[in-house]
């Protein structure tokens, strides 16, 4: 019995449910692809004798290696995509002795942190029979550092076990947390996710990291890279090319250690909200929060939800609109009346002294009054003593949370908004996430589109945008009942739809499903796709086997890009 994924009680009992509620068809063995059932076999006794038999699994103990959300398992056999084996390294010793096995014997791995990437294929391989390389266990808070506020962490640090340690520490610094808090923050920040607080674009906080290649060679980037530097966290500065980038959504190493900025505790922090009633008003919003986020007025990331969103955090779809087909815009109307929101609804907050603050709330709120006349502003201060940092803990819901580095696992129900009242079907959900100039028109024609690509599937625009300063990023989340063929269908539909809509427009996602990788990678076709092919050759320099996680991203090994067979596992 393998151990559990959590010793969080709440997040391991939302894990168990996951996966083993997941489950549609019964798992089926594969093997790595190019290698035989002996040579497996005596890989698998070598990765034992590194880990511990109990640290790698096989057989029915791989349900919490699929993907949970998986569109296409049910229509036949191969089409899930499954891991043949997980292994559960514990440090860098055992991650460079599997990595040897691996090489040896050509066995691909796929590597993850917490495997909580859901809507985008989790912890499941883009190559089936892959081994999943599971680093869940190399959990070590290395260092926080509240004066400097940074942490150095493992790849199995969830962002709530770093927020309890500097809870329990009583450091004075908020990690950004994203909106649930059993995710890596390694992980996270690697695939560019994004949380609230002012370090809220994680992979722009890097500082500092450790990478694993291939062949077990260990590297360091940045100052991190000299010996007993006191800047190894505090600089990105460094003594020639610049390559962290190349370990983000990467297939060319394994991040072993992560150095990434947290938020110093302010003396005061206001909760504000602002929201509008109508569809179209979302290209005011991004017409006014556009400009206070490129002059600094609002340095943080502002959040913008519409109205369904909200609706799937507050209940089942059927006890809003039980009728088929996508909820009417007269009903959306009742409903935003009733729940007391807008159309689109924005959060931020604002972050510092108290004075300040205030200061800085009323002159966003004379801008809003102007161009945004429509909307309702509100904003709530909590601050502590001249002099003294705000506890985030006193800051009470819905204005604290993951907006003061609190994490929680809140948006989890939403997947169960279009599951039967009867309390049948499993919860899932598909995203299309593309990258959208920060321009209302833009923004306005985009979210007209998806409307009707939604709704001639009979499925509501579930949505929302985080604002940057220049782009914001537009996440069209599909709820449905994975038990459901209708519905899968639906979802596959709409995903293809919208992707061909942002592809005329020239728009590409943010990160992708397992299922999509090479679609989204043939968007970045200039001079021939010169960006792949160099990629490709960094690839087959620092992994010539091709073990690590191939397909990852549309990068292919040589191996795979050669070999036929092998493209039959794809």
């Amino acid at each position: 019995m393998p151990s559990p994924a959590y010793t969080n009680d709440e997040h391991q009992t939302a894990h168990s449910s996951l996966f083993k509620k997941s489950i549609t068809a019964p798992l089926q063995s594969v093997l790595p692809p190019g290698v035989t059932r002996h040579a497996f076999d005596a890989a698998i006794l070598r990765y034992k004798a590194v880990v511990g038999h109990d640290q790698v699994l096989q057989g029915d103990a791989l349900d919490e290696y699929i993907d949970p959300y998986e569109l296409a398992e049910a229509e036949g056999e191969g089409k899930r995509r499954m891991p043949s084996a997980a292994v559960r390294p514990k440090h860098v010793g055992e991650l460079k002795q599997v990595l040897a096995v691996s090489r040896e014997h050509k066995i691909a791995v796929w590597t993850f942190s917490r495997g909580k990437n859901l809507g985008y294929g989790g912890p499941a391989p883009r190559v089936s029979g892959s081994v999943a390389l599971d680093l869940h266990r190399m959990n070590r808070i290395i260092e926080v550092n509240a004066e400097y506020a940074y942490a150095v962490v493992e790849p199995g640090v969830t962002f709530t076990e770093l927020y309890e340690h500097c809870l329990k520490h009583k450091l004075k610094v908020w990690p950004s947390v994203p909106s649930l808090g059993w995710g890596s923050v390694v992980g996270n920040t690697l695939d560019r996710g994004t949380g609230f607080t002012p370090t809220a674009t994680h992979h722009q906080h890097i500082c500092g990291l450790e990478a694993m290649l291939a062949d077990g060679d260990v590297v360091r980037t940045g100052q991190f890279a000299v010996s007993n530097s006191q800047s190894s966290h505090l600089s990105k500065f460094t003594f020639g090319p610049s390559i962290e980038g190349l370990f983000l959504q990467s297939n060319l190493a394994i991040v072993t250690k992560l150095g990434i900025w947290l938020t110093p505790a302010p003396q005061a922090y206001m909760s504000c909200s602002f929201d509008m009633p109508d569809f179209d008003d979302v290209e005011t919003i991004v017409d006014t929060f556009g400009p206070l986020r490129r002059d600094g007025t609002l340095p943080n990331t502002c959040y913008c939800s519409n109205i369904v969103e909200w609706l799937g955090m507050m209940g089942k779809r059927e006890d809003m609109w039980p009728e088929p087909g996508p909820i009417p815009d007269w009903r959306i109307k009742e409903l935003q009346k009733e729940l007391g929101f807008g159309y689109w609804n924005v959060k931020f907050g604002l972050y510092g002294a108290k004075g300040i603050i205030q200061a800085h709330f009323d002159h966003v709120k004379q801008i809003l009054d102007k161009k945004a006349p429509k909307g309702r502003l509100q904003g709530h201060i909590f601050s502590a003593e001249d002099w003294e940092t705000l506890d985030p803990l006193s800051v009470p819901d819905p204005h604290g949370g993951f907006f003061v580095g609190i994490p929680s696992l809140w948006s989890l129900p939403m997947v169960k908004f279009r599951l039967p009242k009867d309390g049948s079907g499993i919860g899932a959900h598909y995203d299309y996430s593309p990258i959208i100039p920060s321009n209302g028109k833009e923004v306005l024609q985009w979210v007209r589109t998806a409307k009707k690509v939604c709704e001639a599937e009979n499925f509501d625009l579930f949505c929302d945008f985080f604002m940057h300063e220049r782009h914001v990023i537009f996440v069209n989340m599909m709820t449905f009942d994975k038990t459901n063929p209708s519905h899968r269908a639906s979802v596959q539909n709409i995903f293809h739809n919208l992707f061909q809509e942002g592809k005329k427009r020239g728009y590409s996602k943010y990160r992708s499903h397992v299922n999509t990788m090479d679609l989204v990678a043939s968007l970045y076709d200039f001079n021939g796709h010169a960006y792949r092919r160099f990629v490709e050759t960094i690839k087959d320099a620092v992994d010539p086997e091709g073990i690590l996680s191939p397909g990852k991203q549309g990068i292919w090994p040589k191996r795979f890009r050669d070999d036929e067979k092998l493209k039959a596992h794809l």
